[in-house]
């Protein structure tokens, strides 16, 4: 089984260096191909990338753990360490205007440690004529190489990036696996019992388990045969709400969670039943959503609260409150400790994982789309009555289709939902996320004549 190997390129930094900067450069160049999945609207601190047929994800390290508690060296040196644990590639950006600081120099001396690639670079500097007078002062660091760049203004920006790209590393990776295996991974804030359920599902102590938050500082895969199917099984570190610790390696455990959700196809989300879900557990949701990935909401430590109808109740609208964009994902509740509901999960994986690779023909999507905009016609743009021409389904995990129309600008949110429920309800995908693309016919037309 083949599964597609993604480089994690950490953006290592003091504040106002422009570590954003850069990391807006890189994801929106209209070079690099940048796959925005429809999720939850928020501030987003990593994306896919692809630049010159590579691929990779950006990681901004700052917009991850930001602990303005911390002194400030101490910072940036947890930041530095962590991405040199975590990270594939590290782009340690530095300040050409400000000069040399001293976490500058602490922070290279940890980078010297490490055999991963390292990018020494200097921002703010505009232009050929400014590199000579701002870069000097930098190899008094005693690097072999600095990157001058300005991510404002673009000066040095392609050089960077296609000497990035010469250190990724092409292709799939074989995994092992038998034919159609599904593979799942486990996610959660620390001591939820992620490692906990996957022993309780494998029947056996193949784990680690304590109630030390953070046991678990990679992933570890299992896999399990039930029945006739094969399921591989990651269990991740947990993502840690910021500012709640100060060790290193845990600090970017979320590195390693997003890592691991390229690689599966259904993601688990555990959420405490008796502390209910948090701020961060939205957040790891939303990454799942903002991935493509199909998901499964499992509430563990129902054993907890099994007895109290009104907390049960509470619960249960506090998560619908909280991530309303996942309506569709199936919510287990269950017991690690107990063993209540677990024979429901590996089901629900099979309902999921069915959806979530299903493709359809043609002909059965455009009677969907033609009856569809009968029962309710599409809104006025500009004057003109919206049209949709055909659709097709172009991609699963998670099921993609194309409309076309003659005008994309003109399909309201609201029309979007309307579409989106009535694929979901006439194709019989209501546990998965499904994305519907909107194209111009005319543009389709052009491109064809040139």
């Amino acid at each position: 089984m083949q599964t597609e190997s993604r480089t994690i390129v950490a953006l290592v930094g003091r504040p106002n260096v422009g570590k954003s900067t850069l990391f807006n450069r890189i994801t929106k160049s209209r070079k690099a191909l940048v796959d925005p999945t429809p999720g939850v609207t928020r501030d987003r601190h990593y994306e896919r990338v692809t630049w010159d047929e590579k691929s990779f994800m950006l990681v901004d390290t700052g917009g991850i753990d930001d602990n303005p508690e911390d002194i400030m060296v101490d910072h940036i040196r947890n930041q530095a360490m962590a991405a040199i644990d975590e990270a594939d590639i590290i782009l340690f950006l530095m300040d050409g205007r400000q000069g040399l600081t001293p976490a500058d120099y602490e922070v290279v001396n940890i980078l010297r440690k490490t055999e991963k690639p390292i990018f020494h670079v200097v921002n703010k500097v505009d232009g050929p004529e400014q590199e000579v007078e701002l870069i000097s002062q930098f190899y008094e660091l005693g690097v072999d190489k600095l990157w001058a760049i300005s991510a404002e203004h673009n000066y040095g920006f392609q050089t960077l990036l296609d000497d990035l790209c010469e250190t990724i590393e092409t292709g799939p990776v074989e995994e092992d696996l038998p034919e159609g295996t599904v593979r799942v991974a486990f996610f959660g804030r620390p001591n939820v019992g992620k490692s906990s359920m996957i022993n309780r599902i494998l029947g056996e102590e193949r784990m680690v388990v304590s109630n030390v938050s953070g046991t678990t500082r990679d992933s570890v895969d299992t896999l399990l045969t039930h029945g006739k199917y094969s399921y591989y099984l990651i269990d991740t570190a947990g993502i840690r709400r910021k500012g709640k610790t100060k060790e290193k390696i845990e600090k970017f455990s979320i590195l390693k969670a997003l890592g691991a959700l390229e690689r599966c196809d259904v993601a688990v989300v555990l959420i405490d039943a008796e502390e209910g879900i948090t701020e961060q557990d939205a957040t790891v949701i939303g990454y799942t959503q903002d991935q493509g990935r199909a998901l499964i909401l499992m509430v563990n430590k129902w054993d907890l609260i099994k007895d109290d109808k009104k907390r049960q109740e509470q619960l249960m609208g506090e998560i619908a409150l909280a991530v309303p964009f996942v309506g569709f994902a199936p919510l287990l509740r269950v017991s690690a400790l107990t063993g209540y509901g677990i024979k429901r999960l590996f089901p629900t994986i099979g309902a999921v994982y069915r959806q979530y690779s299903a493709k359809f023909p043609t002909s059965a999507i455009n009677n969907l789309l033609r009856d569809a905009v009968a029962e309710h016609s599409p809104p006025i743009y500009k004057n003109k009555r919206l049209k949709f021409y055909y659709s097709s389904q172009i991609g699963s995990k998670p099921p993609r289709f194309v409309i076309m129309t003659n005008s994309y600008k003109g399909v309201h949110f609201s029309y979007k939902r309307y579409l989106t429920n009535k694929f979901r309800d006439g194709l019989e995908l209501d546990k998965v996320p499904i994305q519907l693309i909107f194209k111009d016919k005319s543009e389709q037309r052009d491109k064809k004549k040139k």
